[in-house]
């Protein structure tokens, strides 16, 4: 049975999540290791405790691993973490199923709202255009003619 199809937002924040290499390697030393407290877990990653736990934190917020504080034998507290349990599955049919709940600027669409992705500019209409083409010239400006680019690396085509 394959894994559900995660709301937009989910899928977005999952992704970005793990879009970081030492997020990676995160996830897979517990994944090898099992759990692990974060000195430890610093020690084996090769990082800084401060900068471990800046990803940490991240992947928690994104419910791929979960924490526990415990007392050692000695009586120091100590911060356990996990992987939980993920599976994102994927594939083109998913990614637009998910788009289909994907809410504006983190916020979940309104009921009765139409999904993000389309937006209010009426069709035909100029939508500005991708921060690229405004920056490195438009390869069709409306006028059968290609600008060439700010940066003088020639015509686009």
């Amino acid at each position: 049975m394959s894994a559900p199809v995660p709301k937009g937002d989910e899928l977005v924040r999952v992704l970005a999540t793990l879009s970081n290499p030492h997020r990676l390697r995160v996830v897979a030393a517990l994944t090898r290791g099992g759990r692990n407290y974060v000195s430890r877990l610093a020690r084996e990653l090769g990082i800084s405790r401060a900068l471990l736990q800046v990803h940490l934190k991240k992947l928690e917020a994104a419910g791929l691993v979960s924490s526990r504080l415990e007392l050692s034998e000695d009586g120091k507290a100590m911060k356990y973490y996990e992987v939980r349990p993920f599976a994102v599955e994927l594939t083109p049919r998913n990614v637009a199923i998910a788009v289909d709940t994907l809410g504006r600027d983190g916020d979940p669409p309104p009921e009765g709202d139409e999904p993000a992705g389309a937006d209010s500019v009426p069709p035909g209409a100029d939508r500005g255009g991708s921060e690229d083409s405004r920056t490195h010239g438009d390869r069709n400006a409306g006028d059968g003619t290609d600008r060439q680019d700010t940066e003088g690396q020639g015509v686009l085509s």
